[in-house]
């Protein structure tokens, strides 16, 4: 084993390590949290993260469902015009049946389609929402942070997807699988139906296979690119022919599946799904590939061939097994290398969570909106730009991006009560201007209508467009966003509940500097400069206009609120 692999020593074990572990196998933790992990002996430290009981958090609940799902609802079509030509052809669609007569008879179709699409939204909204919560107050946060790794890792998104549920179920399997056997893993999600609909797994079928999947389990999922051929795509895309979904369950439409032989990786048979994971991951560069990809999440970017390659035949002698491979890493002397700590950019979710993680808190605040505020920082969960999830490192942080960071720390500490809710609020113009004309007393027709932007005319083929006496597409947008609102349960919106006083208090702290200094140690894994801490304390002077924390005990929460923020604008709190 290389030299960078071998373990530390218990004496080189401290408290600066044990902050170190927290923040890369979790979300940080409280001075408490720190102590405590640093007072076991390294290996006794690593192993409480990384093996962990099912029942270990017996406080969790389940995720609350709102509902909103109705088996008429299925297959889900795949768009509007494909929903109104079912209705058409078949008399009803989405469980809604055409009305016989009057007027827009497809309308109550229309309506439920546009429900589902809003009501999925808003559902998986709550979801993010959440799983926050867990990742928070899990008493297993490596089992949350490797659910995030394989939420990157196995991107989808739910703008494809459309369909809460399947995205919840596959969150489960991450809970459930991630620190377990890989192949495995692989296994549960190429039959997982959030998947196989993201890939579009139902046009893939005997005699016109379709290599979306086939590629992406290659490509980004397993060895990388320039380990396949083209002919191993196609021919891996015929053996999973036939895989598809019905609702939220895996099925095998064996009538669609191509029972021929395949060539693919230098092996010759007639290969199913499973065959084909099974050899790929023979395939010495999977086992570098992922343990790579691991290192980078987990250790930092910087990943030298050699360290790479001693990487991946760990991973492969521990059986493809997690938890035992991420033992060793984080138990090595790379891990708690200078080069290590420190140095990795916090993700949104992730400086999110260590923000509401150190401040104490023990539930999401529901001002500001989590998902929101993530969003506005390049991370929305069950919204990863690409197939490939979000490109991370240095792409978290630009000029613009870091003040968006402060911004929502002082959003926690200071949070605005003119908040409006965006689960009851849609942001859609078009919306926003039929509900406004249906308010004033329009019409359906008149209300619907769309506006030009010259002089306020409306364009002729516009007018030709929307007027179909079957239904009105934009009504139906605005219907349905009124229905989903109305059965999706809300978000709760209580504010962060904060008292940076008795903190102070607690800790019996004297004077500004030890105030800054106790500080800097909750907040920062990284401090900052000699002459940055000067600063602090001199700030803090002036707004409370002591250095003496028993004469502005009464009246210092705002001031130690907005030194907080100071501290969490500053670049190195974006570090983990």
């Amino acid at each position: 084993m290389l030299a960078a692999l071998q373990p530390i020593s218990p004496g080189e074990w401290n408290d600066a390590f044990a902050a170190h572990l927290l923040e890369r196998a979790g979300f940080g933790g409280t001075p408490e949290q720190i102590h405590a992990l640093a007072s076991l002996s390294p290996e006794a430290a690593v192993r409480s993260l990384v093996y962990f009981s099912p029942d270990a958090n017996p406080h969790l609940l389940p995720f609350d469902h709102s509902g909103i799902h109705d088996p008429g609802l299925e297959p889900f079509p795949p768009s509007r015009p494909a929903t109104t030509e079912m209705a058409k052809a078949n008399g009803e669609a989405l469980g809604i049946r055409v009305k016989p007569e009057g007027n827009r008879r497809l309308q109550p179709v229309v309506n439920k389609f546009f429900y589902w699409l809003r009501a999925s939204v808003l559902e998986t909204n709550r979801v993010g929402y959440w799983w926050a919560n867990r990742m928070l107050t899990s008493n297993t946060p490596l089992q949350e942070k490797m659910a995030l790794f394989w939420h990157g890792h196995f991107a989808v998104n739910e703008a494809k997807v459309r369909d809460y549920r399947k995205l919840l179920n596959e969150l489960t399997l991450f809970h459930d699988k991630g620190m377990g056997n890989f192949r495995d893993l692989m296994v549960a999600v190429a039959q997982d139906p959030a998947m196989l609909s993201f890939l579009d797994a139902g046009v893939n079928v005997k005699g016109a296979p379709n290599e979306n999947f086939a590629r992406e389990i290659m490509e980004l999922f397993t060895m990388g690119v320039g380990h396949y051929s083209e002919t191993d795509i196609r021919e891996a895309a015929r053996a999973f022919t036939g895989w598809n979904y019905v609702d939220v369950d895996f099925v095998v439409n064996e009538e669609q599946h191509d029972n021929e032989d395949k060539q693919f990786l230098g092996r010759r048979g007639n290969f199913d799904g499973v065959d084909i994971i099974d050899i790929i991951m023979e395939q010495p560069v999977t086992a570098e590939y992922i343990a790579g990809k691991l290192y980078r999440f987990f250790v930092r970017e910087d990943l030298t061939p050699e360290l790479q390659t001693e990487l991946g035949n760990i991973l492969r002698d521990k059986q493809y097994e997690m938890a035992p491979f991420l033992e060793t890493v984080f138990l090595s002397r790379d891990f708690y290398s200078d080069a290590s700590r420190g140095t990795q950019i916090k993700s949104p979710v992730q400086l999110a969570i260590s923000t509401y993680n150190k401040l104490g808190l023990t539930s999401v605040p529901g001002i500001p909106d989590f998902n929101q505020s993530t969003s506005a920082l390049g991370q929305f969960l069950f919204r990863p730009p690409t197939v490939a999830g979000w490109a991370g490192g240095r792409s978290w942080i630009t000029p613009g991006l870091l003040l968006s960071r402060g911004n929502f720390a002082r959003d926690v500490l200071f949070p605005d009560f003119n908040f409006v809710p965006p689960d009851i609020v849609n942001d859609s113009e078009d919306i926003q201007v039929v509900a406004r004309r249906i308010r004033e007393g329009m019409d359906i027709t008149s209300a619907t209508q769309p506006v030009s932007t010259e002089g306020g005319m409306v364009a002729e083929s516009n007018m030709l467009a929307d007027r179909d006496e079957d239904f009105n597409t934009r009504y139906g947008s605005y219907r349905g966003w009124q229905m989903a609102v109305e059965r999706v349960k809300p978000i709760p919106r209580q504010s962060a509940r904060l008292n940076l006083s008795a903190m102070v208090m607690q800790e019996s702290l004297q004077n500004t500097g030890e105030v800054v200094d106790y500080f800097i140690h909750r907040f920062m894994p990284v401090p900052p400069s000699d002459a940055v801490r000067l600063r602090l304390v001199a700030f803090l002077d002036e707004e409370l206009g002591t250095h003496e924390i028993a004469r502005a005990q009464t009246y210092m929460e705002d001031g130690l609120r907005l030194l907080t923020h100071v501290i969490m604008s500053q670049p190195e709190y974006q570090l983990s």
